[in-house]
């Protein structure tokens, strides 16, 4: 997987910001999948799982309360007001 460069906050701080090959969670419209190279787009969140998948293939998940995805040419941001990883 190309990798690409993911923020994810919340009013809290910063809680990931590097690379990631995936993210795959609940928007407006349905579940969606991020990968590098995806069109630009902003979409609201759904509460919900969150699926982060690192450049070495290790995967992280977390749960996320809502919030707003943006998609640009230079980074995937994640803003939420809530968003805990699992263990």
């Amino acid at each position: 997987m190309k990798p690409y460069h993911l923020v994810i906050s919340t009013p809290d701080g910063s809680l990931f910001d590097g690379e990631a090959g995936l993210l795959a969670l609940r928007g407006a419209d349905g579940d969606l999948a991020v990968l590098a190279g995806h069109i630009p787009m902003m979409t609201a969140i759904r509460p919900g799982s969150c699926k982060v998948v690192l450049p070495d293939e290790t995967e992280r998940t977390g749960t996320v309360d809502g919030g707003l995805l943006t998609v640009s040419e230079d980074c995937v941001t994640v803003i939420s007001g809530s968003f805990t990883w699992d263990k």
